[in-house]
């Protein structure tokens, strides 16, 4: 049962890797090109993006799934329905963030008082950044249907080449000097723009000329399932952008967009577990939330929960153990946070594992359990940034994260075996979690007397030594899983 996610996820992971790595480039690019404040303002742009994205999205691109799948149980014009579906959720999405691009010029001024002192002088990169999130919103249903069709390659191939436009013209601008100029860190937004407006225009092909248009007796009932996904995702985004404001209004002194910069630096480093989060979400959630009979579901999560985690500790394993030459990836002034390097991996690791638990209420369609979750989450990150941020900076940041997020997974799990209970295999997980840090440890503590070249060396060993063991632990047909991708490309 767990094949077809299995290629899935190894579908998009691959593709996904690759084109992220791409657009990963531009870290050490402009750690070296950049200070740390004025690196700080693109972490603090690219920090809010993600928010106003979930915000304008409305809940709809989970909507989108479950509603399609509903066409697909009702029977009748199954294809007739499903672009009604697609063109209610599209159309809404649509009208909300024209409203909010129009709004943000109307209120330009205040918004950029509000956001700081680098705004209020160049109040010009609040609209670019709005304009970038109206077409990235215009964006978002016509890709979810792309992979609601099985559609990964087209996917791939349109984020790849607005990840290729992107990178290129973001490292084309400093070759001519761009960043040099007056507008500074300005051109980084631009960049971005134009490969956003790009991308759109070249995704409007797929839509096979269906116009984006608001069915409202449907857009009820999307709403009720919507509007809680839709709070939990503020919130939950929120939690996830919320350190990057704490640090730049909490930090005394002048130092808050050096140590924003900082931390943007190393939660950049911590990518690669971000990345593999993303690739199993672009797979599961369609897979999840496709019709499955209750107990092959609650089968299906149990073991992709246990796969889920066996994965994320030998990434976790693989970058910890060899952080410093992780650290290398940027420049040499922001390497001085690689120390909270494994704070930030196993907060997103913890993201994963409350993302795999929420799938149950999304399938039930009792979305009031996400925001208890995110609010709990969003409660004690606030409570907890005004203790520890003040006083450790952005050190203080990501153990409040780490610790929200671990809130966060204690609720669902709790939620989840109330309300829909599902045979995790916790000792499995527990098993990962305790040869996870063992590992670790015994690598900090362990090797202090040897070399850097025998340390890096039993690391290499300790590290073959997990994958190994979760590969026989499992029984995992390695090689039949990669028959399986290669074929899926091929064809």
């Amino acid at each position: 049962m767990l094949e077809k996610l299995a290629k899935q996820t190894a579908i998009y992971g691959i593709s996904t890797i690759v084109v992220r790595f791409l657009n990963y480039l531009l870290t050490p690019y402009y750690t070296r090109i950049f200070d740390q404040g004025e690196y700080g303002i693109v972490t603090d742009i690219y920090a809010l993006i993600p928010f106003a994205l979930v915000l304008l999205s409305m809940g709809m691109e989970s909507s989108y799934f479950r509603f399609t799948t509903r066409a697909e149980e009702e029977g009748g014009d199954i294809q007739q329905n499903k672009r009604k579906v697609f063109a209610s959720t599209w159309g809404m999405t649509s009208l909300g963030a024209t409203i909010f691009f129009l709004l943000v010029l109307l209120l330009n001024a205040p918004i950029s008082r509000a956001m700081g002192e680098v705004y209020v002088l160049h109040p010009e990169y609040v609209v670019i950044v709005a304009s970038i999130v109206m077409i990235d919103v215009w964006s978002i249903i016509p890709f979810a249907r792309l992979r609601e069709q099985g559609r990964a390659l087209h996917f791939v191939l349109l984020k790849a080449m607005s990840v290729l436009l992107n990178v290129g013209l973001a490292i084309g601008f400093g070759v001519v000097g761009l960043y040099s100029t007056s507008f500074g860190v300005g051109w980084v937004i631009v960049a971005n723009l134009i490969a956003s407006a790009v991308t759109f225009l070249a995704l409007l092909p797929s839509v096979n000329r269906t116009l984006p248009r608001i069915d409202w007796p449907l857009m009820r009932k999307i709403f009720v399932y919507s509007v809680p996904l839709l709070i939990s995702g503020i919130a939950g985004t929120a939690n996830e952008f919320i350190d990057r404001q704490m640090i730049k209004y909490l930090t005394p002194g002048d130092d808050a967009m050096a140590e924003l910069g900082i931390y943007g630096a190393i939660v950049k480093i911590a990518v690669v577990m971000t990345l593999f989060t993303q690739m199993y979400r672009l797979a599961a959630e369609p897979f999840f939330l496709s019709g499955f009979k209750k107990e092959e579901f609650k089968e299906a999560n149990a073991a992709s929960m246990k796969y889920f985690v066996m994965a994320s500790m030998v990434i976790f394993l693989g970058i910890v153990l060899f952080k410093d030459l992780f650290a290398l990836i940027v420049g040499r002034s922001f390497r001085e946070g690689i120390d909270i390097l494994p704070v930030v991996l196993f907060s997103n690791v913890l993201a994963g594992i409350w993302f795999n638990l929420s799938f149950w209420y999304k399938r039930e369609e009792k979305t009031k359990y996400a925001a208890r979750i995110t609010f709990l989450g969003l409660a004690v990150t606030i409570a907890l940034s005004f203790v520890l941020v003040p006083k450790f900076g952005y050190r203080g940041a990501a153990w409040v994260r780490l610790i929200a997020e671990g809130a966060m997974v204690v609720q669902s799990y709790r939620l989840c075996q109330k309300h829909y209970p599902i045979p995790y295999d916790l000792k499995r997980i527990a098993e990962y979690f305790l040869l996870t840090a063992a590992i670790y440890f015994g690598s900090v503590y362990g090797f202090k007397g040897l070399s850097e070249d025998m340390h890096f060396v039993c690391n290499i060993l300790l590290f073959c030594g997990a994958i190994g063991y979760a590969i026989w632990r499992e029984k995992i047909d390695i090689k039949g899983l990669i028959k399986a991708v290669i074929g899926k490309f091929v064809r």
